[in-house]
């Protein structure tokens, strides 16, 4: 009896052996090319039975469908990819891939942690109670230019009719490039096609305006834009920009349109006609006004322009432009109160930001508790915010340019991290003094050179100026222009812009709290120009030249710093090595400034001993490292993670203590107007 239930036993082992082995099996063979981050490759190997053809779908979300193969991985986290054959048969196996380096190591710690608090800080409240899904349609395919290296084409012959609807796979158009190989374009969408470009028309690669386009076809159906791996894209609405553009729209009504009326003085005040001598402070009204501006104007134009463009369209750019006019009522609101709240020691030095602002002021108004926990968290999220946005962005950003002009060190961010971090080092030693020193000679130049470039370029396209402006508009309001929907596009630009110019942050105050003067609106005042630079001047002309050197289409594959890069060289083959430069100044006098910021949160939190501001220093320069390590996704995450996550407390206060705000404003004009605030130049 026992042998023969032994000998069924391996007869069904034998025959589920041979059926498992009879299966559909798949492997992974990861590979890791060198010491790069965000460049593993991945390839599935299918064995066994199962029917053609296959589809494999990737946790990696550019990875196509069809393909078997993944790239740009990053070294350490955990993937999968699910194959299915054409029986339904399905497989899903876990792969990772293994980590070569140092930066690698980093990169891959920091992620989940990034993936982690973006879930809590970038919560969409409209998708969480069911009122929206998130997902973006299309309703319209434009025709895209063939992947070959000439840069224009001739269209010979339109196959199918200006209004007629064309099918997928159907012949639409035969083309002809520079070098004369004939090209025929198929449709990938059923629908109405449109001419754009006539028979025997040149179209050039290098634009996206529509005039020279070769056309579109309007979707027969409204379609989900999908991911590479099929999944749909959503763009969710996050709320912490809801709540940036309610401070700002609010701050904008309730200081009485601030934001255009002060402009005049603004620049008087700059300009030194009311500076008093006699006054208390560190700094004068203009070092104050460079060493805020070095921590906003800088890789958030660069990179930040170029991740707006490419995610949200050229549309991104009008609400860029609309968020930093409303973003200098903001600005001028808390500087003000900066200035008012701040504290000076015995030895001159000074301390302000919403840090004093939230505590004191509340404190005033019989809320202690609340000011404190207010204060507490925005300190926190400060420190945060330096060692984000203010640090690791910029010495991203920073590498990836230079890694751009000389590839082979790209294994080595690392090393050049701890070059970069000894730089910063000399200059914050000496605190805010030696700060405002090194930003006001730094600024001007790297702004002046970066925007007399844009403007060379711009002049050169000055006849299209007009298309430019319209692609602007209509693609802020237009959805069939947008990867993301005329929500997207809203968001992705107030989103960058409150990144850029950090109005409603509450960061800018700290600096501006140095400044020598006894008047707090006069500051405010002064503090308001920072956004119209930082956004509706330098923004616009990044976004400008995007544009018309053809980048802003989002196909180059490039991002960033990288994009801008590009764009600036295909005029100026030259000029990538001056944005090299700019690049690396312009992200070391926003590290320097975002230092000071942040040295400033931690001594609240810590005490102002030397012991303490030096703990801050080395962890500050620590984070450089870990900057120049990890890749730009993980690093802009955490960067809006903590930036605009220090809006939440901050806006909050403001609100509560805008009144006393606008009183102060309407006395301070009063008393310019009638001559008793008098000019000394």
């Amino acid at each position: 009896m026992h042998k023969t239930l032994l000998k069924l036993l391996i007869v069904t082992f034998c025959f589920a052996s041979q059926a498992l082995s009879a299966q559909m099996q798949v492997e992974v063979d990861s590979h890791n090319p060198d010491g790069s981050i965000n460049n593993g490759e991945a390839e599935v190997i299918v064995t066994g039975d199962f029917q053609e053809p296959l589809t494999y779908f990737w946790s990696n979300k550019s990875t196509p469908l069809t393909s078997s193969k993944s790239s740009g991985l990053a070294e350490g986290p955990r993937y999968t990819v699910v194959v299915t054959d054409a029986n339904g048969q399905e497989v899903k196996t876990k792969f990772s891939v293994g980590k070569i380096s140092a930066q690698e190591n980093i990169n891959s710690t920091f992620i989940p942690i990034v993936n982690v608090l973006s879930a809590a800080f970038f919560w969409d409240p409209f998708m969480a109670m069911g009122l929206r899904d998130g997902i973006i349609y299309k309703d319209v395919e434009k025709l895209k230019l063939p992947a070959t290296n000439d840069d224009s084409y001739v269209v010979n012959k339109w196959l199918a009719a200006d209004g007629e609807t064309v099918s997928v796979g159907q012949a639409i158009a035969e083309v002809q490039s520079k070098n004369g190989m004939p090209i025929t374009l198929t449709a990938v969408e059923e629908g109405r096609l449109i001419h754009y470009a006539k028979e025997g028309e040149t179209v050039e690669k290098k634009r996206t305006l529509a005039t020279v386009q070769f056309g579109e076809i309007k979707l027969s159906q409204e379609k989900q834009v999908l991911n590479p791996n099929g999944t749909p894209v959503t763009k969710g609405i996050p709320l912490i920009v809801i709540w940036l553009v309610f401070g700002a729209i609010f701050f904008t009504i309730k200081m009485r349109f601030i934001n255009l009326r002060g402009i005049k003085h603004s620049f008087d005040l700059v300009r030194g006609k009311f500076d008093n001598p006699n006054d208390k402070g560190e700094v004068s009204h203009f070092q104050a006004l460079t060493t805020a501006l070095s921590a906003t104007v800088g890789l958030g134009n660069i990179a930040g322009v170029a991740v707006a463009i490419t995610l949200g369209g050229a549309g991104a750019t009008f609400w860029m432009i609309l968020a930093g006019l409303l973003g200098m009522a903001s600005k001028f609101v808390e500087c003000t109160l900066g200035v008012k709240y701040r504290k000076i020691n015995a030895d001159g030095e000074v301390s302000g930001g919403p840090m004093y602002y939230l505590s004191e002021a509340l404190k005033l108004r019989g809320k202690k508790t609340l000011g404190k926990v207010l204060a507490a968290i925005f300190a926190v999220l400060c420190i945060g915010g330096s060692f984000g946005g203010g640090n690791m962005f910029q010495a991203n950003q920073a590498f990836a340019q230079v890694a751009g002009q000389f590839p082979s060190i790209a294994p080595y961010g690392t090393w050049f991290g701890f070059v970069l971090a000894a730089l910063v080092a000399v200059v914050i030693i000496g605190g805010i003094k030696s700060i405002a020193k090194v930003t006001d000679k730094i600024v001007p130049f790297m702004v002046g050179i970066y925007v007399l470039f844009a403007l060379i370029i711009i002049g050169i396209n000055i006849t299209n100026i007009g298309e430019a402006f319209s692609s602007i508009f209509s693609g802020a309001f237009s959805a069939e222009a947008l990867k993301g929907g005329v929500i997207g596009v809203l968001i992705v630009g107030f989103q960058r812009a409150a990144f850029s110019n950090e109005a409603g942050v509450g960061s800018a105050s700290i600096a501006h709290s140095a400044s020598k003067t006894n008047e707090p609106v006069s500051e405010g005042t002064v503090a308001l120009l920072e956004p119209f630079i930082d956004t509706v001047v330098v923004c616009t002309m990044t976004a400008l030249v995007l544009i018309f050197t053809g980048f802003a289409d989002g196909t180059s594959g490039l991002d960033g710093a990288e994009l801008t890069s590009a764009a600036y060289s295909s005029v100026f083959p030259w000029f990538s090595w001056v944005l090299m430069i700019a690049i690396l100044l312009f992200a070391f006098s926003t590290m320097v400034s975002w230092s000071y910021y942040g040295q400033k949160a931690w001594s609240y939190l810590f005490g102002e001993s030397k012991t303490v501001g030096i703990i801050y220093k080395i962890i500050f320069l620590g984070f450089i490292v870990v900057g120049s390590s990890v890749g730009l996704g993980a690093v802009l995450d955490f960067s809006d993670l903590m930036v605009l996550g220090m809006a939440f407390p901050n806006i909050f206060g403001l609100l509560l203590l805008s009144g006393e705000v606008r009183a102060d404003m309407l006395d301070y004009y009063k008393r310019v107007k009638s001559g008793v605030i008098q000019k000394f130049k």
